[in-house]
């Protein structure tokens, strides 16, 4: 199982938004240069972004911009407007298994309960952790990166 790169391209764009805006029109081409994706992939992650109320963007306008405060905004939030579930669940799981196979006749009384404690563990993961506290960190690496080459 993987979860598709649009959460992480997603989370790439609200970073560049946030770091690049102080300086440059964000747009679809500037983040494609950043992410190294074609743009018509940045404008698909943006249009789901924007139905989430996360970005704000319209054409020919000032650029592509972060909606809500980056602290208001969780990793949760940015997953879920990016990457549909399955009936909101993480796993697929096959639906037919053998019952006349003892493993099959119980696979799902011992897995599927796992399987809901593993997604709820991630959640609460990705519900911890804001936007605020990545860009916090991209800054910081950058700031560093910066008096290494002044030094």
């Amino acid at each position: 199982m993987q979860i598709s790169s649009r959460f992480t391209i997603a989370v790439h764009i609200f970073t560049c938004i946030a770091i690049a805006e102080k300086n440059y029109k964000v747009t679809s081409k500037f983040l494609a240069g950043s992410i190294n994706v074609n743009p018509v992939i940045i404008r698909n992650i943006v249009l789901m972004l924007k139905a989430h109320g996360l970005v704000d963007s319209r054409q020919g306008s000032s650029g592509i911009k972060i909606a809500k405060c980056p602290s208001e905004i969780t990793l949760l939030d940015i997953f879920n407007a990016v990457d549909s579930l399955d009936n909101g669940q993480l796993f697929s799981f096959h639906e037919n298994p053998a019952k006349d196979c003892p493993v099959g006749n119980h696979i799902h009384d011992v897995l599927d309960y796992r399987l809901i404690q593993i997604q709820n563990a991630l959640e609460r993961e990705l519900k911890s952790i804001t936007l605020a506290s990545v860009i916090e960190e991209a800054e910081a690496q950058i700031e560093k990166d910066n008096q290494t080459e002044e030094n």
